[in-house]
């Protein structure tokens, strides 16, 4: 079977930017992250790393391009990782982030299972839609955004030591 899939670039832009792409649901999902890449204009070099999202995109498990975990935290790997295992009609959303330093993320959602046609080579890009800005859009995270926030709300006073429990003439 072919996976058509949907990737949204996440960015506050007035122009939408998405790539409709096919690929065979036993591909890798190390096929799909070359042919979003490619789709993008992106080399590919970059790290980035697939998150299973559910259906109001919260960010779930990592699969990732290389295995930096610690010892005892195993990750899921893009390149052994088969899409049909993680992408399917009950969990149809995927949150894509590439080249860590820049963010570039992107809404990767399962739009269609469709017979394979032949004569058709996959991955197949199908569909493109608006350019890719020169930067990543800035993210806004919600302690930027929330104008109440103030880091002593606790009302401590950092210069006031009097309270510590705690010998100053220790040594």
């Amino acid at each position: 079977m072919i996976y058509r899939f949907r990737v949204i670039l996440d960015n506050d832009t007035e122009e939408d930017v998405f790539r409709d792409l096919e690929i065979r649901e036993t591909d890798t999902m190390e096929d799909l992250h070359n042919i979003i890449t490619q789709s993008f204009g992106f080399d590919g070099m970059e790290m980035a790393s697939f998150y299973i999202s559910d259906d109001k995109w919260n960010q779930g498990e990592e699969i990732a391009m290389f295995d930096m975990s610690e010892a005892g935290n195993e990750v899921k790997m893009m390149s052994t990782t088969i899409i049909k295992d993680v992408v399917h009609e009950a969990s149809p959303k995927l949150i894509y982030v590439y080249d860590f330093l820049s963010m570039w993320t992107f809404f990767v959602e399962l739009a269609e299972i469709v017979d394979e046609a032949s004569g058709t080579d996959y991955p197949n890009l199908m569909f493109v839609h608006g350019q890719i800005p020169d930067q990543a859009p800035e993210k806004l995270f919600e302690a930027e955004s929330d104008d109440d926030f103030n880091e002593f709300q606790d009302g401590l006073d950092v210069d006031d030591y009097s309270d510590l429990d705690f010998d100053e003439h220790w040594n």
